[in-house]
């Protein structure tokens, strides 16, 4: 079964994660609504929710095995291609490493690759 609006799903992810793990007030862009989202972070979302997605189905359950930072290793690295994919030169904070990431960053990260484990079980 194929989600229909995966981009939509990983950005509800993405700001619950927000919401749960950024220590204050998050910034008005990181908890934008879908329909506010600027289309290059739409294509991104939706194309990092298929590589997760892809990535869970061809390891059959084997990601219930990985760390939580694992997890949101593979989250960030995947986001980080799309940066560079829509940005000649962007920003250094835009595509850190992950020791390099903040703490809320990592965890939200992780939190959207066990949202779409999820969502991929309860789908098969």
């Amino acid at each position: 079964m194929q989600v229909e609006e995966p981009g939509r799903v990983f950005r509800e992810a993405w700001i619950a994660g927000v919401r749960r793990h950024y220590p204050g007030e998050p910034k008005s862009g990181y908890v934008t609504r879908w329909e506010d989202t600027p289309e290059w972070e739409r294509v991104s979302a939706a194309a990092v929710y298929q590589q997760v997605r892809q990535f869970i189905e061809a390891a059959e359950g084997a990601t219930a095995r990985l760390t939580r930072e694992q997890k949101g290793r593979f989250v960030a690295l995947c986001w980080t291609a799309q940066i560079f994919r829509h940005f000649p030169n962007p920003k250094p904070s835009y595509v850190a490493d992950w020791p390099d990431m903040p703490e809320w960053q990592r965890e939200t990260d992780a939190d959207i690759f066990e949202h779409i484990e999820q969502t991929s079980a309860s789908v098969r």
